[in-house]
């Protein structure tokens, strides 16, 4: 089996192979270290690649294959980590001169988990600055290129993660979801990306930026993989006291249920609020045409109201960016990380002034900024205390839908890949990115993104989202690999193979 036909396999026919011997996992970890080597340069999904790491852990899942070791369903498959989870003895920056060269001393529970199942951790991988954007560009070490085209960007704030994967570099991905990190990359470079229910994964050793609402998630190029990468980062950390102390929620056993294409029984509503002015055509269409494959395969389809929605955006950037300002107090150049000026002619308090100003990006600043001033005296009640009440509000909508429907269905981002540069000096475009995204983040309810296609007007990927009740994950999974199956029976063949040549525009 040639390199390119090994990384083109899904995750589930890599462990499949791995596991019957067919291939080893040092082989095909090869085939991933020797594909980035051959386009990284052109993508740049990484910001470190740990090649001795990973042969090590590739040799370590062969010898256990060998010897009749039970091995996990994902042992020897190669993963690229988003660069907020910590990794002991790896860089972990955060996209950030903040933490340039920080080696961490202990691996988040979600990296521990990866190497206790056999995943091998090809790497770290880009991301906009502690996870503040939506394109990637807030990046101190320069931007990710979206492989469908190099002059677009790959989504944010995950925008490595979901790259890697639409490159073939990376059989899987982790991402982490805020307000849509993980969702709106997926849909704009075609992959799945899902956010689990809010404590439903740890976030231990996840470099916080809104704890409220950050959740780490898988990133494949199918709902089967992703669903597989769940179950073996999710479940309760006692080490987090957001954790819950539930049973994860059976996700691979939907995925395989949703394959066989019936959804009989299930009620998708789709989101009244999530349409119209300032969506793309092309978007809307795609979108139009997911919704009509989901009644064909049996759903009951309703349009459903959820009318606080709309109040989302202006709620999170109230909530998260007060959030930041607290979380990235923890960085003044005392204990770890970047320090400035200290020459013995500075003040303490100067060094930390003038190293957050050297470290910091500009929309970093901007959100810091901005939370300090809605939590400030006088202000809290006003900005901070209401965008909360609207979170209830929000919730609350949720769970009027959910008493009528299964799941919720919408476009994941209102429009295809925007062009690198574009919305830079427009803070309010770029957080428009993630108009759909953001309502389930402020209720910590579960949604994914799959791919729904491509776009009419310039070739580029769309993605459907799919949202489903706090603990009920298996919905998402049980729909969407149900859509993927007729999607790809509808186009001819997988989305994830229709990618450009990396170099060559959509």
């Amino acid at each position: 089996m040639t390199d390119t036909e090994l990384i083109k396999k899904t995750a589930a026919d890599l462990a499949g192979l791995i596991h019957r011997r067919e291939v080893s996992a040092a082989e095909v970890t090869r085939a991933h270290l020797d594909r980035i080597a051959e386009v990284d340069d052109h993508v740049h999904a990484f910001l470190h690649v740990d090649t001795e790491g990973a042969l090590a852990a590739a040799d370590q899942v062969d010898e256990d294959v060998a010897n009749g070791t039970p091995v996990s369903p994902l042992a020897g498959v190669p993963l690229a980590l988003k660069d907020v989870l910590t990794t002991k003895g790896i860089p972990t920056t955060c996209g950030s001169r903040t933490l340039e060269g920080w080696l961490p001393p202990y691996d988040a529970t979600v990296t521990r988990k990866l190497r206790e199942a056999g995943v091998v951790v090809l790497g770290k991988t880009n991301m906009d600055e502690f996870a503040m954007g939506s394109s990637t560009e807030n990046s101190a070490f320069g931007p990710t290129h979206n492989p469908w085209d190099h002059a677009r960007i790959p989504g944010g704030s995950g925008g490595g993660s979901s790259a890697s994967i639409a490159a073939f570099e990376a059989a899987l991905a982790i991402g982490t979801d805020t307000g849509g990190s993980i969702r709106q990359p997926g849909a704009v470079t075609g992959t799945v990306g899902v956010k689990p229910t809010y404590g439903g994964v740890s976030r231990y050793g996840l470099v916080a930026f809104s704890s409220s609402l950050d959740q780490a998630g898988p990133c494949a190029r199918t709902v089967l993989d992703a669903a597989l990468l769940h179950e073996v980062i999710a479940g309760y950390d006692p080490l987090d006291s957001t954790s819950i102390d539930a049973p994860v929620p059976a996700v691979v056993a939907a995925a395989r249920e949703g394959m066989n294409g019936d959804l009989k029984g299930v009620r998708v509503g789709v989101v009244k609020e999530f349409g119209g002015d300032g969506y793309q055509p092309g978007v809307l269409r795609s979108f139009e045409a997911a919704v009509e494959q989901l009644r064909a395969l049996g759903a009951e389809v309703v349009e459903v109201s959820c009318p606080h929605f709309t109040y989302a955006l202006p709620a999170y950037y109230l909530i998260a960016p007060s959030e930041c300002s607290s979380n990235l107090a923890r960085f003044d150049a005392m204990r770890y990380g970047l320090r400035v000026a200290d020459d013995g002619t500075h003040s303490a308090e100067e060094v930390m002034a003038l190293t957050r100003e050297k470290g910091f990006g500009a929309e970093v600043k901007r959100r810091i900024i901005l939370g300090t001033y809605a939590l400030s005296s006088g202000y809290y009640d006003a900005y901070y205390g209401s965008a909360q009440k609207v979170r209830t509000l929000i919730t609350r909508d949720f769970d009027n839908a959910f008493e009528k429907v299964d799941v919720l269905v919408s476009p994941t981002t209102p429009t295809t890949a925007f062009k690198i540069g574009e919305r830079v000096d427009d803070p309010m475009a770029m957080y428009l990115s993630d108009i759909c995204s953001i309502p389930s983040n402020l209720a910590g309810n579960a949604a994914m993104s799959v791919p729904s296609g491509l776009s009419h007007e310039d070739g580029l990927p769309v993605g459907l989202q799919i949202m489903a009740p706090a603990l009920a994950d298996d919905r998402l999974y049980r729909v969407g690999a149900a859509y993927e199956v007729a999607r790809d029976a509808a186009a001819g063949g997988s989305l994830v193979h229709q990618v450009p040549e990396l170099g060559r525009k959509a």
